[in-house]
C-alpha cells in the first residue's frame, strides 16, 4: 500500500516540474494508475498511520517536558516550575515512569539553554519561507471575557503578517488558519517552518526531521508546500513569527477588542492585518504593503477548492433524533433515528452526512452537555403528536424569541379548535419559516391578528400580499367631453323588467 509521502513526491513532480505521467513512473517506479489517483488525490483512499511503541517510558513526555520549561522561563522567577512541579504534571498526563528520569532530563535540558550562543543574521528569498505559531490571549466575545487562541503567520522577506482567532489549537483550526492566511496573501509559501506542534508532528526525529501526522502530510501534499521545523527548546530558530505573537498580543488585542462572536472578532483582525502592511520595517525605506507586492508573485499558486479544514466522525442518532459530539447534543431529521451518518467538524459549525449528502448543520458548540436543536427537525412529528407541543424542547427553546402575536395567534386557535387541530394549524404556521423570511412571516401573522384572520389561510394570504403586493391601477378619470354625462343619466328600469320576462 503506497504512502502519502509517495503521494506528495509525484503531485510535487507532476505541478511544480511539470513532468508527466510517463516521466514520472520511469523516475519513481510507479503504475500510471496510482500516479493519476496522487494527481487527483491528495492522500491515499483508507490510509491510516500505524503507531509504533516508544523506545522508552520518558521519550514520549519529552517534547511536553521542553514545552513546560519554555513555558516556565516565561513565567516569574519564583513561579518556575520546578522538576518535582514537572513530574507532576506529566502524571496527570499519564506518565508511569521514575521521577528521577523526569529530574535528569530537565536538568540537562536547562543546562543545555545556558551555555552562551551566537545567531547569525539572516536574509530570505521572495515567497520562499513562511513561518507558523500559535499564541493566547484575552478577548471579550459575546459579552463574556474568554481565553482565544491566535494563529499567526508571517512571511520572512516582506514581514507580511497574517492573525486569526479561534476558540482551541485544534486540527481544524490548525488547517483552516492556514487556509486563511493563503487567501489573505494571494497564494501559498514555498516553505513552512514550524515549532513541534502535535497537529503536525506525531514524532520527532533525529536533526530537523519529523514524522509527520498523517492528515497534515495530507493538507501538505495538498497545497504543494515544503515543512521544516526547528530544533525543540531552540526558539530563535523561528523568532520572526514569535515576535510577531508578541505583536499581535500588544498591538491587537490591547485595549482587550469585544466582538459578539468569533467571525466578527476575525473581521476585525483581517482589518487590523491590512492596516499593518502600511508599516515600515526599521531600517527599510518602503513599507511592508510595497515589499510584498514584489513577493506575492512568487508565491504557489492557491487551488480553486479549498481544502476541508475538518476532522471526520461515526456518529449514531439516538431515538430523540440526535446525535452526541464532544458531549453536546446535535439535531438531526427525524427520519435519520437509528441510523449511522457521518459529521465533519469544522472550527466554527458541525455538518451532518448521509451518503456524502449534507442532511443538516449546525453551528459549533464550545461548552458542555448542551441540546442544539433545530426546531424544523421535529415539526413533522409534533404534528402526529399535538399534545406536547408545549413540552417539547425545541419549541421552548424557540418560543423564548417569539413575538406578542405568535402567542395571539396560537391561543386564537386553540380557542377555535380544541380538539388538538388548532395547534396543528399552528405548526403550518410555523413551517412558513422554512422558505420566508422571518420578519415577514412575522408582519404577516400580525396583519392576519389586526384583521381578525386568525388562522392558517388569513396568515398565508397577508405572507403573499407582503412577498408580492398587488400594483393599485390609477383612478379612471372621466374629464374629456365626450364622458362628461356618464354617470347622470337617468336609469330605466323598464329595461331590467324585461328581461326577467324572458323564458329559457
Amino acid at each position: 500500500m503506497k504512502t502519502v509521502d509517495d503521494y506528495e513526491s509525484i503531485r510535487k513532480a507532476y505541478y511544480l516540474e511539470g513532468l508527466s505521467i510517463r516521466a514520472i513512473g520511469k523516475r519513481l517506479h510507479h503504475s500510471r494508475r496510482l500516479i493519476r489517483k496522487a494527481i487527483d488525490h491528495a492522500q491515499p483512499e483508507g490510509y491510516q498511520l500505524k503507531q509504533e511503541r516508544p523506545a522508552t517510558v520518558l521519550a514520549p513526555y519529552k517534547l511536553k517536558i521542553e514545552e513546560l520549561i519554555k513555558e516556565s522561563d516565561q513565567a516569574p522567577r519564583k513561579q518556575r516550575y520546578t522538576g518535582h512541579k514537572i513530574y507532576q504534571l506529566l502524571q496527570a498526563e499519564g506518565y508511569s515512569g521514575g521521577e528521577g528520569s523526569v529530574h535528569n532530563y530537565v536538568s540537562q535540558q536547562r543546562k543545555t539553554k545556558k551555555h552562551r550562543q551566537a545567531y547569525l543574521p539572516l536574509e530570505f528569498e521572495a515567497g520562499q519561507d513562511a513561518q507558523v505559531d500559535w499564541g493566547e490571549v484575552v478577548a471579550e466575545i459575546g459579552g463574556e471575557r474568554q481565553k482565544v487562541q491566535i494563529f499567526v503567520m508571517h512571511m520572512n522577506h516582506s514581514k507580511v503578517r497574517f492573525v486569526a482567532a479561534f476558540p482551541f489549537q485544534k486540527q481544524e483550526a490548525f488547517f483552516e488558519g492556514h487556509i486563511q492566511a493563503f487567501h489573505f496573501m494571494g497564494g501559498v509559501p514555498r516553505r513552512i517552518t514550524y515549532d513541534n506542534l502535535k497537529t503536525a508532528v506525531y514524532r520527532v526525529l533525529e536533526g530537523h526531521n519529523r514524522q509527520e501526522q498523517n492528515a497534515f502530510t495530507a493538507f501538505r501534499s495538498y497545497y504543494l508546500f515544503e515543512s521544516r521545523y526547528c530544533t525543540p527548546a531552540q526558539g530563535h530558530e523561528k523568532g520572526g513569527v514569535e515576535s510577531d505573537v508578541g505583536y499581535a498580543q500588544r498591538n491587537f488585542f490591547a485595549p482587550i477588542p469585544k466582538a459578539k462572536d468569533f467571525a466578527a472578532l476575525n473581521t476585525l483582525l483581517h482589518q487590523a492585518c491590512l492596516n499593518d502592511m502600511q508599516r515600515r520595517v526599521r531600517g527599510e525605506t518602503d513599507t511592508v504593503a510595497e515589499v510584498w507586492q514584489s513577493e506575492q508573485s512568487m508565491l504557489l499558486p492557491l487551488s480553486q477548492v479549498d481544502y476541508p479544514a475538518c476532522t471526520s466522525h461515526v456518529v449514531k442518532v439516538n431515538p430523540y433524533s440526535q446525535i452526541v459530539f464532544e458531549t453536546n447534543r446535535y439535531s438531526v431529521p427525524t427520519e435519520y433515528v437509528g441510523k449511522q451518518l457521518a459529521l465533519r467538524a469544522y472550527p466554527f459549525r458541525v455538518e451532518v452526512l448521509s451518503l456524502a449528502q449534507v442532511v443538516t448543520e449546525h453551528p459549533r458548540c464550545f461548552q458542555r452537555e448542551q441540546d442544539i436543536l433545530d426546531p424544523f427537525h421535529y415539526l413533522g412529528l409534533l404534528e402526529q403528536r399535538p399534545g406536547a407541543f408545549e413540552h417539547a424542547i425545541p419549541i421552548r427553546q424557540w418560543r423564548q424569541n417569539w413575538s406578542a402575536d405568535y402567542e395571539g395567534l396560537l391561543s386564537a386557535l386553540r380557542q377555535n379548535k380544541p380538539d388538538g387541530s388548532g395547534v396543528r394549524e399552528f405548526i403550518a404556521v410555523l413551517k412558513l419559516h422554512r422558505t420566508n423570511p422571518p420578519e415577514t412571516v412575522n408582519r404577516a401573522v400580525q396583519q392576519a391578528l389586526e384583521l381578525g384572520a386568525a388562522h392558517l389561510d388569513g396568515v398565508q394570504l397577508c405572507l403573499r400580499q407582503l412577498l408580492s403586493p398587488q400594483e393599485l391601477l390609477p383612478a379612471l378619470t372621466l374629464a374629456h367631453p365626450k364622458f362628461s354625462s356618464v354617470g347622470n343619466q337617468p336609469v330605466h328600469l323598464e329595461q331590467y323588467n324585461r328581461l326577467l320576462e324572458v323564458r329559457p
